[in-house]
């Protein structure tokens, strides 16, 4: 088997999987894009275990470990998004810059100058 097959495979997912967290403002699927893009980590893994002729078969083991991360981080990531999703109403990336909630304050200049310092650490 020629490593070039397996090698160019990986490329194309892992460059799909890129573009989808660059592009994409919905959080599930940046979620998803990066499973495209572990995906293509675990298939270069297992071709050059085979390449290799690894006897302990490490990239096999490796890409168990990196399955299993992947199952909690999707786990993990999906609760998340859900529970924003129902606070706020929309899961686009974009329109969730900060987490924290507004607080209403009762004087206008505490609230311009929250809003200013806000703009200053996000930039």
């Amino acid at each position: 088997m020629h490593l070039v097959y397996p090698a160019v495979l990986a490329a194309l997912l892992f460059c799909v999987g890129l573009y989808g967290v660059l592009a994409r403002r919905n959080a599930i699927l940046v979620l998803m894009s990066v499973e495209l893009m572990l995906n293509a980590v675990n298939l270069n893994l297992v071709a050059f275990d085979v390449w290799l002729r690894d006897t302990l078969h490490a990239g096999q083991a490796l890409t168990l470990f990196t399955i299993a991360i992947a199952a909690a981080e999707i786990g993990i990531g999906l609760a998340i998004v859900l529970q924003v999703h129902r606070n706020r109403g929309t899961a686009d990336v974009d329109r969730l810059r900060d987490l924290a909630e507004d607080t209403p304050d009762t004087t206008p200049d505490a609230a311009g100058t929250d809003r200013e310092e806000k703009a200053e650490a996000a930039a």
